[in-house]
């Protein structure tokens, strides 16, 4: 809450938020925040209480980031993607006592709402429907005087669940001491100026927008709201609102790298090149190479999880990387890089806990701890032990450590494919065949094999107007890759399965073919 106390000091005359039509200041926001805090004050909600939110990247689901926390209260952000079953599990495994949720969203909550015996209010954000509290009308009633508690640095934040896709979904305990060191080591890493234009191509319920949530406001920047991830939207938006910064998954980069852009799309913002922020999957070099050569965007690969608020690496320019071809450097840029200054300590370790060699070929699993490392798992001490019980958070990413001390996933580790006792990366097959002219999207699964055990798959994506075979992308893969870690067979698909952050959901791809 420091970082809105100070920019609502200093910069309570910039322009805060652009949702559609709506503009506000930081006095406006703030204004609007308090006015929240004071109408929840008034429902019951103090310190402690959870309040859940399931709505896209509008001004009121931001707003939600401010006014609950500063109450002493647990921000629940859910993924609005999820079935109704979800938000009933994670609305009671939570303990939310309140429910806001968005037009869209409020249908499908009422149809679930008597499964939550907890729930006293439901709000809605937008819209109106019998039985839901108007959103709008209570912050224009509200005052803006309230009682705020003392914060603890070390006072549970948030509440953010992980998407379940072999279980229930846990729920991960973000401190306000973890989000502050994310957004600080964010900042270190990627300076973002006052005044600079942050486009919300990522969803704020994902890891509270990377932190990004806060950090925008503490840099004294611009929310530009995007409430639907559209390529045609996003170029408007960044030619008419002089967007300079946005985060994206890289299936939404191959997405914008692959679609039509406006003749006059600015390859800068009147403060510099328009620099983007990739997570959540390992991108491709072949991705990050076409946008900076086709927009003259400024790429920056970042690595972590939703359990390390979420930050543990940029992937940092060094002076030694600018003489390096652009293919070259992208190769680079796709590494998942060096700890941030603040995020803590990060090994790669092997099975018995050593130090894998910095030789870019020995595989092991990241571990981390430090100070974005989460508290626990809500109501779940034994998923907590199995996964931070020796003092280690283990990330189950597999991953090798440069030379130059950069680390880079070769692969989940439940994702690694042993074919004849060789280790292939699916990661690595995936960037060779991104590299192919007709391959929009690709994802490698391991599928059993009489003698081999398991081979590479590949689900493939084919951009539109191009044509290819399954041979041609089996010969392709074995020309840029050593043969035994091209695809035996190729399925064509029109879309690849994916969460709702655009990680490819590669237990649906084996279902097909079993």
């Amino acid at each position: 809450m420091d970082f809105a106390r100070r920019t609502r000091r200093l910069h309570g005359h910039r322009e805060a938020v652009v949702d559609g039509d709506l503009r506000l200041t930081y006095a406006q926001f703030f204004d609007r925040c308090d006015r929240w805090s004071s109408a929840l004050r008034a429902l019951g909600t103090g310190r402690g209480d959870r309040v859940a939110t399931i709505a896209p990247n509008t001004h009121a689901q931001l707003e939600s980031f401010y006014a609950v926390p500063q109450l002493g209260a647990v921000l629940v952000p859910i993924n609005y993607r999820l079935t109704p079953d979800d938000f009933v599990y994670i609305v009671n495994h939570s303990g939310a006592t309140v429910v806001c949720a968005h037009s869209d969203y409020l249908d499908a909550v009422d149809g679930v709402r008597d499964q939550m015996p907890d729930v006293r209010h439901f709000v809605a954000f937008e819209g109106s429907k019998p039985g839901w509290l108007d959103y709008e009308q209570a912050i224009a009633e509200a005052s803006s005087e309230f009682s705020k508690p003392e914060i603890d640095e070390r006072d549970l934040l948030t509440i953010n669940y992980t998407s379940g896709t072999t279980a229930r979904p846990k729920g991960v305990m973000i401190t306000h001491r973890n989000a502050a060191m994310n957004s600080i080591g964010t900042l270190l890493h990627l300076p973002m100026g006052v005044g600079e234009r942050y486009l919300w191509t990522l969803p704020m319920f994902h890891a509270n927008g990377w932190t990004y949530t806060w950090t925008v406001t503490a840099a004294g920047g611009t929310h530009i709201c995007l409430r639907k991830v559209d390529p045609a939207l996003i170029f408007k938006l960044i030619r008419d609102e002089r967007v300079s910064w946005l985060c994206a998954a890289p299936t939404v980069l191959i997405g914008l790298a692959n679609a039509e852009a406006p003749a006059d799309l600015p390859q800068c913002s009147p403060i510099g090149g328009v620099n983007v922020v990739t997570a959540g999957a390992p991108p491709a070099a072949a991705t990050i190479e076409r946008l900076e050569g086709k927009f003259g965007w400024n790429v920056t690969h970042v690595y972590g999880l939703t359990e390390t608020a979420p930050f543990i690496t940029v992937c940092a320019p060094l002076p030694e990387h600018e003489g390096l071809t652009p293919a070259d450097r992208a190769v680079v840029k796709a590494r998942q890089g060096v700890e941030l200054i603040t995020s803590g300590e990060l090994r790669v370790v092997d099975i018995d806990g050593r130090e894998v060699s910095p030789d870019g070929e020995t595989v092991g699993e990241i571990v981390v701890r430090g100070n974005v490392v989460m508290a626990g798992y809500y109501q779940d001490p034994e998923a907590t032990d199995r996964a931070m019980g020796d003092g280690w958070f283990h990330s189950g990413d597999a991953a090798v450590v440069h030379p130059d001390g950069y680390v880079e996933i070769r692969d989940r580790l439940k994702d690694v494919i042993i074919s004849g006792g060789e280790n292939i990366s699916s990661v690595e097959v995936e960037g060779a065949l991104l590299r192919h002219p007709a391959v929009q999207e690709v994802a490698i699964v391991g599928l059993p094999h009489e003698k081999w055990g398991e081979t590479p798959h590949a689900f493939v994506v084919v951009r539109d107007g191009a044509s290819v075979t399954e041979d041609e992308i089996i010969a392709f893969a074995r020309e840029h890759l050593a043969h035994f870690k091209a695809p035996r067979g190729v399925t064509f698909v029109t879309e690849l399965p994916k969460t709702a952050t655009g990680k490819i959901q590669k237990f649906v791809l084996r279902q097909l073919t079993s």
